[in-house]
């Protein structure tokens, strides 16, 4: 039987997904290789024989995207699988230009088709962009389960980064499982504010074997979606987070517009923040999109202990690493905090970036005079300590989602700003729960 050659385009997760789901066992089909874009150092390996089955015995190749035209031709590649999130469009659309024109045909997955049913109940949490607020409102729909009297797990969407074999399955229930892991800053910001509030986390690489091993253990299943993507498990309530500081984005991005038209209730996040024109074109477009989705109202107060030490200073801003690179924000917790308690300048850390951070800022431009929290390995961790003990500061503001002194030695005085969701008025998170699950 002759198969049909396809390359999966990917960022280290919902391509392996989309293997896992779609091709693996498949005969008529063969996977030549993945690509990679978004993520740094993911090219150059492998997918392990051991995940991707007998049909592999030598597993498949992992390649720059920059890559793909010479891939397509040399092994007269037929089908390219477009296999990652968070980006517009018009991005989606010039990949599809450039397949078109190499002579291969341009697909995207379905979402049913590439999710998992489960035998416990299953609400996801996902957004139309990167940075919306999706990790607040997931530990928001976690307390109100917990609340009443539900055993809950957290499956988060992939982030495998290091050896895939053994990432197959991951159980994060304490600090030291982070360690155990050899997690990066980019997982253990997802995994860590789960496991304070004492919620077990899932994540890994075979999901459907993720999600077996969980319902073991969980009443509900919380899918914590990431980067915009779809949820890989089908959802009884799915939940999406909508950002007014960007927009529109919620029609024109990819798969962000398909969330919201998916969506059985909508989030419009940060509306203590966002200015009221904003605020009333997204829901103008939810309306529009998905007029029959419940809109809930909802702000991320910012805390900061101490505030007055902000007062005058000279302050570096370190914000989450991915909402500012791909997820395209151009301030974060940290800068909010600067600008409310009046600092006296945000220095620019550009002019003393070490290793890594410097290809970071080559890649995405226009972070602006801002320290994304770039840990995607060891590496990349003693850029960012030696980043940050380089700038002439007199402060630095942490606005990532965990405790970075943790695991980043920062030798200057500092404070840490954290954010919860806080809904406003009704219908809320509760009223929309309990629709679909009996509290």
């Amino acid at each position: 039987m002759k198969r049909k050659r396809i390359v999966i385009m990917g960022a280290a997760g919902r391509d392996f997904h989309n293997f896992n789901m779609l091709y693996r066992g498949r005969k008529d089909v063969e996977v030549i290789a993945f690509t990679a874009t978004q993520i740094p150092d993911i090219e150059g390996r492998k997918y392990p024989a051991s995940l991707a089955g007998a049909l592999y015995p030598k597993g498949i190749p992992i390649l720059a995207e920059a890559e793909l035209p010479e891939i397509i031709a040399k092994r007269a590649v037929e089908e390219v699988l477009f296999s990652y999130s968070d980006v517009s469009n018009q991005y989606v659309m010039e990949k599809a230009a450039l397949v078109n024109a190499l002579g291969a045909h341009f697909t995207v997955a379905g979402a049913a088709p590439t999710m998992v049913g489960s035998s416990k109940p299953v609400i996801s949490i996902c957004a139309v962009r990167t940075g919306s607020g999706k990790s607040q409102t997931t530990r928001a729909v976690a307390d109100i389960l917990i609340e009443a009297g539900k055993s809950v797990i957290a499956i988060r969407h992939p982030m495998p980064y290091g050896n895939l074999a053994k990432q197959k399955v991951q159980r994060f229930a304490t600090f030291d499982d982070l360690a155990k892991h050899e997690c990066t800053i980019e997982e253990i910001e997802e995994y860590e504010p789960h496991i304070v509030k004492g919620v077990i986390v899932y994540a890994g690489v075979d999901y459907e074997a993720i999600l077996r091993q969980a319902e073991k253990e969980a009443d509900v299943v919380l899918w914590d979606g990431g980067n915009n993507d779809l949820p890989f498990y089908k959802p009884d309530l799915h939940i999406v987070v909508v950002d007014p500081h960007r927009p529109g984005h919620e029609c024109t991005y990819y798969p962000g517009r398909a969330n919201v038209l998916l969506a059985d209730a909508i989030v419009i996040n940060k509306i203590d923040t966002a200015d009221l024109r904003s605020i009333e074109e997204v829901r103008a477009n939810i309306a529009h999109l998905n007029p029959r989705a419940t809109v809930i109202d909802a702000a991320s107060p910012i805390r900061v202990e101490n505030p007055e030490r902000i007062k005058g200073k000279r302050v570096l801003c370190v914000e989450d690493g991915p909402t500012l690179t791909h997820g395209g924000m151009k301030y974060g917790a940290a800068v909010m905090a600067a600008r409310k308690y009046h600092a006296g300048e945000i220095v620019d850390p550009r002019p003393y970036l070490a290793g890594k951070l410097v290809e970071t800022f080559e890649k995405y431009p226009d972070i602006g005079p801002l320290l994304p929290a770039m840990g995607y390995g060891p590496e990349q961790v003693m850029d960012l300590q030696k980043t940050i003990a380089k700038v002439r500061c007199d402060l630095v503001i942490i606005g990532t989602p965990i405790n970075l002194e943790r695991y980043v030695k920062i030798s200057r005085p500092s404070l840490r700003v954290t954010y919860d969701l806080q809904e406003i008025g009704r219908p809320n998170l509760r009223d929309v729960i309990g629709r679909y699950i009996k509290l």
